[in-house]
């Protein structure tokens, strides 16, 4: 059977649908702050689901992307770079690890975690050929490819796309009996974002990253934890893992490493899990480009600082006492850490009462983005400053207790 494309219409849009963007046209940024096509201003509180951590155009960032940009910005990985080697050591000292490997997005990173997980458990753990398993989580979110949408519990993202990928047990998020329960003979690894981004900003309970680090230590396999969303300060910590105590064998990263410039991820562990790969067996033509690595030395520079860091978990509880007091006044729960939080609004009149107060938001020159209709993320760039974030609390509780 021959498909055909029908005459293109008038009013087709060009852009495919798979975003439903509030109407604002962004055209410059700068700091915590951008502007739309037609000049107005708007105090950006998502930065980028945490991919701006820095800021928009953070002048250490863009001058670094400046400099490659004059020189080299892509050799593949057939040749060696001068940018490469210098990013992972860097990032692995940063980090307390020893190998780095780089790729570019976030889902990247997980794809690439899993295949390592699954190498690992073969060659390491003796797991027979083809009968590895990993538990993760419910409600987790670890990206859009269709080995991670298969093991996701979001209707929205799974629905249409299979058939999937096997080897996942899911297990409800902060429930420490029932991840230990779900570990097996095959089991090679636990993936689980250590606060979950996507679902709203979800916290475990206290104790449970501890409980996960205990079950997989008495398993012996892998704690891989999907730090793209939660790491590199949001939660005022270089890692969500550490603020509770807890190491992982294996950290993904993404969003901030590339600051909003370019994208970049990485899976960080040390050398004992990450030498199962060798060459021909994994890889990407963009993975380690010397213009991603260029920015992502400058963002581990800005990490290693600590100032940035330290202005998170000075401004968290800022943000977590003003919206405290929108409970019950709008708001039906609240959770957060650092500069991270996700606010239930009262259903009110409308099913997607997040997606209203975001429309408000919006005319009163702030960007938050709702998810799962009702839920509203807030995760300012860690550059903002205490009166900009109080303002943009002021505005937000003026618009949930109207609608109380």
């Amino acid at each position: 059977m021959t498909i055909t494309a029908g005459p293109r219409t008038a009013t087709a849009d060009p852009v495919a649908h798979n975003y439903n963007p509030l109407p604002v046209v962004v055209a410059h940024g700068e700091g915590a702050w951008v502007r739309d096509v037609e000049g107005r201003r708007y105090l950006d509180l998502l930065a980028g689901y945490s991919a701006l951590n820095f800021g928009h155009c953070h002048p250490a960032l863009t001058a670094a992307a400046h400099r490659q940009l004059d020189r080299v910005t892509l050799t593949a990985r057939a040749f060696g770079n001068d940018q490469l080697e210098p990013f992972c050591a860097e990032l692995a000292a940063l980090l307390g690890r020893e190998t780095v490997l780089p790729m570019n997005t976030g889902a990247e990173a997980v794809e690439s975690g899993i295949k390592v997980a699954r190498k690992w458990g073969y060659e390491v753990k003796g797991v027979l050929p083809g009968q590895a398993r990993i538990v993760v989580a419910a409600g987790s979110f670890h990206g859009r490819t269709t080995t991670i949408v298969g093991f996701s519990t979001d209707p929205e993202a799974r629905e249409g796309f299979g058939p999937f990928t096997p080897g996942f047990d899911v297990v409800p998020y902060g429930d420490a009996e029932a991840l230990r329960a779900a570990i097996g003979p095959d089991t090679v690894a636990v993936l689980i974002e250590p606060i979950q981004g996507e679902a709203g900003v979800v916290v475990p309970p206290a104790g449970y990253l501890a409980a996960v680090r205990s079950a997989c230590d008495e398993a012996g396999i892998l704690f891989v934890s999907d730090e793209v969303q939660a790491g590199l300060g949001r939660t005022g910590h270089l890692l969500a893992t550490r603020a509770a105590g807890v190491e992982a064998d294996v950290y993904l990263l993404g969003k901030a490493l590339g600051g909003g410039i370019v994208p970049l991820s990485a899976v960080v562990a040390d050398a004992a899990v990450l030498e199962v790969l060798r060459p021909g067996q994994h890889g990407s033509t963009f993975g380690g480009n010397p213009l991603a690595c260029a920015v992502g030395r400058a963002v581990v520079t800005l990490l290693a600082d600590g100032t940035l860091l330290e202005r998170a978990r000075t401004l968290g509880p800022v943000l977590g006492e003003g919206l405290a007091g929108m409970v019950g006044h709008g708001a039906a729960a609240v959770r957060g850490t650092g500069l991270w939080a996700g606010i239930d609004v009262a259903p009110g009149s409308r099913p997607d009462a997040g997606r209203e107060v975001c429309e408000q938001m919006l005319r009163r020159g702030f960007l938050v983005k709702d998810t799962h209709g009702a839920t509203i993320r807030l995760s300012p760039p860690l550059v903002i400053t205490e009166d900009e974030l109080r303002a943009a609390l002021d505005a937000l509780g003026r618009i949930l207790a109207a609608r109380a």
